[in-house]
């Protein structure tokens, strides 16, 4: 889905919400969420829509109706070594309103 899709999906109610997902090295990458099922947002090019960061996200999102955004970051207990077995949860947190300005 690209921004434009994401726009018409959202002004029709389509979209329950959009995820900011923290990946390595500080990056972010998009998700919107529509009828229970995660649509990557996508670039010009067809690949995965990258972020640096969350006024970035905000710029982009500029426009769209106000939807519930959420900062993720995937479970990390598969890679800790020690841990003891539990199920795996990803860390979900609603972020506030649109940044000043947009």
């Amino acid at each position: 889905m690209n921004l434009h899709e994401l726009n018409a999906q959202a002004r029709t109610g389509h979209i329950q919400e959009i995820n900011l997902i923290a990946i390595e090295g500080g990056d972010y990458l998009l998700e919107a969420r529509a009828h229970g099922h995660a649509h990557a947002l996508t670039d010009v090019r067809g690949g995965r829509l990258k972020v640096h960061s969350l006024v970035e996200a905000h710029h982009l999102l500029r426009g769209l109706p106000t939807l519930p955004l959420h900062l993720v970051h995937w479970s990390v207990q598969d890679e800790m070594c020690g841990m003891p077995d539990m199920p795996e949860e990803d860390l979900k947190l609603p972020l506030s309103g649109r940044s000043p300005g947009s």
